[in-house]
């Protein structure tokens, strides 16, 4: 008799801790997280060249990829890509782009939302001439992420900045810039120095600041004959632009990278 009290105990014991168990996971499931994301860059970001930029520019994509994951819920963004664009036109003491960007991400209606910034810039620095500040040096161009950056997690606290590796571009590119095989030399010396800047940001800043793609240069050297626009330049044709399809890729690289990042957190 005393076996079967016993046995009693432990089997409701077993059951509680099974429905607790399995209320918990269910809750666990249930829960998706929203998000605000502000696309920061140039003309790439902003889907330069496209025919329908609303509907097919790469931060588009990216949110359209993550709104079909299972633990995401709504996500709302803003696109903050600006041709010609560098790192200087986005410093804060210009007090243009970097307004620009504060106020879209103050316009969020969810406060509660995960805040991310999504930064992809390079590409305008790394000219020999044209663009503000080109040619930006490596030096600076760490710099003035880390002054974009410092600024992004003083105004806003609890966001997280993830910096998007820039693209290939073909070396003969020379529109109104000047990139040619020297801007492309530079603009792969900026990317070291992305991931640097990343491992510092995680002393300061734990689980704040990542490295995004790192996969969508390789991506496009491979393949710029079906994703990239061809342009005419003082060099010949040239490749620098996404085209409908490459946009699309590059959006998916970016979605998955941020969702790699909100997994990791």
């Amino acid at each position: 008799m005393r076996n079967f009290k016993i046995n009693s105990y432990r089997f409701v014991l077993v059951t509680l801790a099974g429905l607790l168990f399995g209320n918990l996971t269910l809750s666990a499931q249930s829960i998706k997280q929203n998000l605000n994301i502000v696309f920061i860059g140039n003309s790439i970001t902003h889907g330069a060249n496209l025919d329908d930029p609303l509907n097919d520019a790469p931060p588009v994509i990216a949110a359209a990829y993550l709104r079909q994951q299972d633990n995401i819920g709504t996500v709302t963004y803003f696109n903050q890509g600006y041709s010609g664009f560098t790192t200087v036109d986005f410093l804060p003491s210009t007090g243009t782009a970097f307004k620009r960007v504060e106020n879209a991400a103050y316009a969020f209606e969810d406060k509660k939302a995960l805040l991310i910034f999504s930064i992809k810039l390079g590409t305008n620095d790394s000219a020999i001439q044209g663009p503000n500040g080109s040619p930006v040096a490596p030096d600076s161009y760490r710099q003035n992420l880390k002054t974009i950056a410092g600024n992004l997690l003083k105004d806003f606290p609890g966001c997280i900045i993830i910096f998007q590796h820039p693209i290939w571009y073909s070396p003969n590119t020379y529109n109104g810039a000047k990139y040619l095989q020297e801007g492309l030399s530079r603009l792969q010396r900026y990317v070291p120095l992305i991931d640097q800047l990343v491992a510092d940001y995680g002393k300061t800043h734990p689980k704040q600041v990542f490295v995004g793609d790192t996969e969508a240069f390789g991506y496009f050297k491979n393949n710029y004959l079906t994703d990239l626009t061809p342009e005419e330049g003082h060099q010949g044709i040239f490749y620098l632009h996404p085209n409908k399809k490459g946009a699309a890729a590059l959006g998916a690289f970016w979605g998955k990278a941020i969702l790699k990042v909100i997994k990791e957190r």
